[in-house]
């Protein structure tokens, strides 16, 4: 399965990916899956960065270039899943990936395991 990565396994990774669990560095590097970053977590870590909470090593643009990974846009139909998920989880960021890794059949990487509570394939990152 493709994984689709959560926002802090995105950045962990663009800041050398020393702090992900083995498995999920793994399962990254591994040539036989395609690994994607939603428009999501782009938006987000764009929010964060202009409000001075995270510094990237580079811009979010460069560090998806450098890391080969593919953008995953958000369409209509995620939204609509995302909107209309239980409310296990309130952050709207957490709960588009969650709709993507769904529709799409990807596997979630996370550290946050109340995203679990949805029933998405997750790997621990």
């Amino acid at each position: 399965m493709n994984l689709l990565l959560d926002t802090h396994v995105f950045l962990r990774w663009a800041m050398g990916g020393d702090r992900l669990h083995q498995a999920a560095r793994a399962a990254i590097s591994d040539p036989e899956r395609e690994v994607y970053v939603s428009a999501a977590t782009v938006w987000e870590l764009s929010i964060k960065a202009q409000l001075g909470k995270i510094e990237m090593p580079t811009t979010i643009e460069e560090a998806l270039r450098r890391s080969g990974f593919l953008a995953l846009p958000i369409t209509v139909q995620h939204a609509q899943t995302a909107g209309a998920l239980p409310r296990h989880h309130t952050d709207p960021f957490d709960r588009m990936l969650v709709a993507q890794a769904m529709l799409e059949r990807m596997i979630l990487v996370t550290r946050d395991p109340t995203l679990r509570a949805y029933g998405v394939a997750i790997l621990d990152g």
